[in-house]
């Protein structure tokens, strides 16, 4: 039986106890969660992971991406990205390469880390085609579904798969417009061998043959977005929402089925849109767990897109995202590199936390009071063990030592909290 099925027989499995532990919840409410398709926990019979739960009631989740390019193909430096990503406290990880060895790099990837390993096989089945055939159109679906099994038997936990760009999807998408394009390269692969074949998608023609190939492996489904707006003039427009309407469709058919899905949202929101959009998401697909890709509020800020992003993705969380896709400094302008990645967690890290202020305020505001009064108390270390960067904020202070060390070279001898603490008794 898949976890799903477990959960639906009443049946709280080791991984339910360990989400449940960790989060700081019962057992029984995680199993709830999972029967109802409202939470979902990758494993893989093919790898030991470190189990971690993603969706309603839990706390907001990181995924980190790397990858190599076609231009760029250097299997070492991703290893390392893939073990800083764990280390600056990524909650899963997404190999997207699109370049070199498909299989070779991802294996030394998932191999290198203990997190959950995502991936979307559809670029290995086009690329592949590009290299044997000369063009992306040429690829066959055989060798689609071929790229998703071959994936999921090295120990891949889930799997972003473009299942909602379909026939109806497109005549939206040719209808309406678009300012910015089609960001998605899952989305322009698949569109262009539709146009060139003439062929429904058949990710979604032969959708059970899919949730089989998952099945077997426990590989958790990811509906991909391929409609999502490149552009926030684009954000929310007929294209993505059809799209969403077909993946919260097929959601619920594979969950029917015993799969574990998560629903894909849009990239380029305004902030204005961007609790419509989580809401949207979240009714659609019956609550299901929600991976917000960005969101980007603006466009134009390259270079600082990583803190345009934890802007969105504060948000996001707040309303109800349960999963988010950092984004780094290098969005839009190259490949990230080794500190671009941890730049990034660390910033969508902070993103999730400030959600979940607004999600959990019982829980997750522990954390801040307990700073605050490190603060009132000039408490230095305590501060530190506090602070999602410690190492970084013990960096900042040293390099500008003090020569009071109760205080720290912004207001050095005026400092305002030992001013206080010298006259009064403020403490609470």
């Amino acid at each position: 039986m898949t976890i799903v099925e477990d959960a639906q027989k009443g049946i709280i499995t080791e991984e339910m106890k360990i989400v449940a532990k960790d989060e700081g919840l019962e057992p029984e409410f995680i199993r709830r969660g999972v029967a109802a398709g409202r939470i979902v926990i990758p494993t893989s019979p093919y790898r030991k992971v470190k189990i971690c739960g993603i969706g309603e009631g839990l706390r907001t989740k990181v995924n980190a991406s790397i990858g190599v390019s076609s231009d760029i193909v250097d299997a070492d430096m991703e290893v390392k990205k893939a073990q800083a990503a764990e280390a600056a406290g990524a909650d899963t990880l997404m190999e997207l390469g699109t370049g070199g060895d498909f299989l070779a790099i991802r294996k030394k990837v998932i191999d290198s880390i203990s997190l959950s390993v995502g991936s979307v096989p559809l670029y290995q089945a086009f690329i592949e085609a590009a290299r044997k055939y000369g063009s992306i159109v040429d690829m066959t679906e055989d060798e689609l579904f071929k790229a998703t099994e071959d994936q999921a038997k090295l120990g891949t936990n889930f799997m972003a798969i473009h299942t909602g760009i379909n026939n109806i999807t497109m005549d939206r998408l040719k209808a309406h417009g678009r300012y910015g394009g089609l960001c998605s390269r899952g989305g322009a692969f698949m569109t262009s061998w539709m146009l060139h074949n003439e062929k429904e998608n058949p990710l979604y023609a032969n959708f059970d043959y899919l949730i089989e190939i998952l099945k077997e492996h426990e590989v958790v489904l990811s509906t991909g977005n391929g409609m999502r707006a490149g552009a926030v003039h684009d954000a929310t427009d007929r294209a993505q929402i059809q799209e969403l309407i077909i993946n919260a469709e097929l959601a619920d058919k594979a969950h029917k089925q015993g799969l574990q899905v998560i629903v894909e949202g849009p990239g380029h929101v305004p902030l204005d849109q961007i609790g419509t959009n989580v809401k949207l998401m979240k009714e659609m697909s019956g609550h299901k767990p929600f991976y917000m890709l960005g969101p980007l509020v603006t466009d134009i800020a390259p270079g600082y897109d990583h803190i345009v992003t934890a802007i969105g993705a504060s948000v996001s969380a707040s309303y109800g995202c349960d999963f988010l896709c950092y984004v780094t400094p290098a969005e839009h302008l190259a490949l990230p590199n080794l500190e671009d990645v941890i730049t990034g967690v660390k910033t969508s890290r902070i993103a999730a936390h400030v959600g979940d202020m607004v999600k959990y305020p019982d829980r997750a505001r522990e954390q801040d009071l307990a700073m605050g009064r490190a603060r009132r108390e000039l408490d230095w270390q305590k501060m530190y063990s506090l602070a999602i960067d410690p190492e970084h904020a013990k960096e900042v202070r040293n390099s500008r030592a003090p020569e009071d060390s109760d205080a720290c070279t912004m207001c050095g001898n005026f400092c305002a909290l030992k001013i206080v603490n010298q006259n009064y008794n403020l403490a609470k």
